[in-house]
């Protein structure tokens, strides 16, 4: 009988597919970080063995000074049903169905890992970077790894030295806006609890905590059920932070958790608030689903039955927007308050959507007001003033100069532009943040942070076993987070790097700050053929390790002169 394991130092950007090669791999370079930036890299492992019986375990330690600092995740293959639409590009890595790698659970320390056959896995470290690291004398990172099998006495198998350098200086604050779009109502199906129950506060809180290790600085607030992902004449399980009453017309409004929400929002520095769509998804052709107390009884006042442009809406929402504005107004965030119309209108639609938006525009003077689309004639023609663009078609934005321009990408953008699908490898999730910082993108939004539903939400799956929305999305697009099953969210490595992404991001603006803009983009375009678009990028991890050794240097250098 023959045993052995293969051990593999590589990077965070690659994704280690069972089927690879040791030649497949591409070595880790040596990490340099801000203070506040984690880096990572990973262990792959491969179990060799001529007896499928036979079970080969290993394991690790992390050494040196800075190995507190440090921790070890595995990372787990996931099903992907539906890896990629019809249409695709030749910058995937698969097309096909199959397990691919995405799920980051927790090691736990002195753990023993079995060595799958045949198979390449990884194990995921992470080290974040503190102030007590800056002076550490020891900054190389030892990675052991020993034998663990009742067979064989505890031998050293493997071990890596990768040196770590901290950069004794901090990154500007995010000034991105960036929402992932935070689904409640998943979170009590998930987890099978009443919706606002203790229990479900708890969960959403351990999420919004979550949210924002991610970078997420503003929340979709659910003052009524989002009206998103919904079939027409279906509806979502009904999560409303703003209890209505109905008397003889009249409205009154019991705010009691939506002030619970804000807490808990400035309690994770959630920023800013996103206040759910006042008129429903594709068109707004009608109300969201609310719920009031009529006569002591729970009742729905408006939902898909309900006209948006209708007498009885129309004046719900003469009441209801002011005394939501005073509100937020009391609480201290009626100005990083952001309000939606409806979600992605199309040319066609142009005429429901502008009679939704002449009955709340008067409502909303002064408030901030955006909503995502991929049409320039709705921003040409004065229908949105501050358009979230679908980055497949933001360039005639860009051409026309728009300010404060948002961006976001979605289950459509999956030819040539950024995205964060498992099927996808992550340096084409990660150059985003070089794209935001090139055209001063003001805001990032993504649709899902933790959809656990199929798609238009007919009913809640496992994000466990279904990872494409029912086939629907490529697998990947519906959510970063996987739920644990003590309430809090396990990440994914789609999460972990556009986080990178967002370190690149505020690492080109600490250096814009020494150098001045021009410098930086020219640093950025150095050795690149092309202008950079969000089209047109190289396309390896080797050139994003390489922008941010030079960032990085940079940095050191003009500040070390100061």
């Amino acid at each position: 009988m023959a045993t052995s394991v293969q051990f593999k130092l590589t990077h965070s950007l690659q994704k280690v597919l069972p089927h690879y090669t040791a030649a497949d791999f591409e070595a880790c370079p040596p990490l340099t970080g801000l203070i506040g930036e984690t880096l990572s890299f990973q262990i792959a492992y491969f179990g060799q063995s001529d007896d499928c019986n036979n079970d080969y375990y290993f394991k690790v330690a992390l050494e040196s000074s800075i190995a507190p600092y440090a921790s070890i995740r595995r990372v787990e293959l996931v099903p992907s049903a539906y890896s990629a639409h019809a249409t695709f590009d030749e910058h995937y890595l698969t097309t096909t169905p199959g397990m691919l790698p995405d799920l980051l659970v927790p090691y736990v320390n002195d753990e023993a890992i079995r060595a799958v056959p045949s198979q390449w896995r990884a194990l995921w470290i992470d080290i974040k970077l503190t102030k007590q690291l800056v002076d550490r004398l020891d900054t190389n990172l030892l990675v052991s790894v020993s034998c663990e099998s009742l067979e064989q006495e505890q031998e050293q198998l493997a071990s890596f030295e990768l040196p770590i350098q901290v950069l004794p200086y901090s990154f500007p604050e995010q000034t991105i806006i960036h929402t992932e779009w935070f689904h409640v109502d998943c979170l009590a199906n998930y987890y099978n609890i009443d919706v606002f129950s203790e229990e479900h506060w708890r969960i959403i809180d351990s999420f919004m905590a979550s949210a924002n290790k991610h970078g997420v600085n503003m929340l979709l607030t659910p003052v009524f059920t989002p009206p998103l992902d919904t079939a027409i004449g279906g509806e979502r399980l009904t999560v409303q932070l703003v209890d209505v009453i109905e008397e003889n017309n009249q409205y009154y409004f019991n705010f009691e958790k939506l002030e619970r929400w804000i807490d808990l929002c400035n309690r994770n520095n959630i920023t800013y608030i996103e206040i759910s769509h006042l008129f429903t998804q594709w068109g707004a052709k009608h109300a969201p689903k609310i719920m009031a107390t009529v006569e002591g009884n729970e009742k729905q006042l408006f939902g898909w039955f309900t006209e948006a442009t209708g007498v009885e809406y129309t004046a719900f929402l003469h009441q209801f927007i002011p005394a939501l504005k005073t509100k937020l107004k009391e609480l201290g965030v009626l100005e990083q308050t952001w309000f939606h119309i409806s979600d992605e209108p199309n040319v066609n639609q142009k005429e429901s959507y502008q009679a939704a938006k002449r009955i709340v525009e008067p409502l909303l003077t002064g408030c901030n007001i955006v909503d995502a689309l991929s049409s320039f004639e709705f921003y040409q023609e004065g229908i949105v003033d501050n358009p979230v663009v679908a980055i497949d078609h933001i360039q005639p934005f860009i051409d026309a100069q728009v300010e404060q321009l948002w961006a976001y990408y979605c289950t459509s953008q999956c030819l040539d532009v950024s995205n964060r699908f498992m099927s996808m490898p992550s340096y084409r999730n990660r150059i985003i943040g070089v794209q935001l910082y090139l055209y001063d993108i003001k805001g990032f939004l993504h649709w899902g942070f933790n959809f656990y539903n199929n798609q238009f939400s007919l009913k809640a799956i496992n994000p466990y076993q279904v990872t494409d929305a029912g086939e629907a999305f490529p697998s990947g697009d519906a959510f970063l987070v996987y739920p644990a099953p003590d309430g809090t969210a396990n990440e994914s490595i789609r999460g972990v790097v556009f986080q990178e992404a967002l370190y690149d991001l505020r690492a080109l603006q600490l250096l814009e700050g020494l150098v001045g803009r021009e410098e930086v983009i020219a640093l950025i375009h150095e050795d690149v053929a092309e202008t950079i678009t969000f089209s047109s990028y190289p396309h390896s991890s080797e050139y994003l390790f390489s922008l941010r050794q030079k960032v990085n240097k940079r940095i050191e250098v003009l500040r070390s002169n100061v």
